[in-house]
């Protein structure tokens, strides 16, 4: 018999105290705690410094895709924005956070 069903087959009266079965809900809300942490939040986190490196290390003349699909090059960065060049003659200014370096430009690299 496992410990689950034995807590399940316990009469109220029979735990010694009533402490058993609410230390084991506390044990599994810590678990599902840690699980989703470990799972979810946690490598968000690194996702985002990953991206934030990547921008961070962006320099004039790199090909680069805005969050809306546009692509082009830089041609002027400044703290919170960037000037990218989609044609000639054409450039848009973008704010930083939406700016994303080319996955042609990534694979060159590499």
């Amino acid at each position: 018999m496992n410990i689950i069903s034995t807590v399940l087959l316990q009469s109220p009266g029979a735990t010694s105290g009533g402490t058993g079965g609410s230390t084991m809900s506390i044990v599994m809300i810590v678990a599902m705690i840690a699980i989703f942490y470990f799972f979810m939040i946690r490598p968000q986190q690194k996702r985002q410094k990953e991206i934030q490196k990547t921008r961070e290390a962006m320099k004039v003349g790199d090909k680069v895709v805005t969050a809306g699909g546009i692509h082009g090059k830089i041609k002027e960065i400044s703290d919170t924005s960037m000037l990218i060049e989609v044609a000639e003659g054409v450039r848009i200014r973008v704010d930083k956070a939406s700016v994303f370096a080319s996955t042609s430009d990534i694979q060159s690299k590499s």
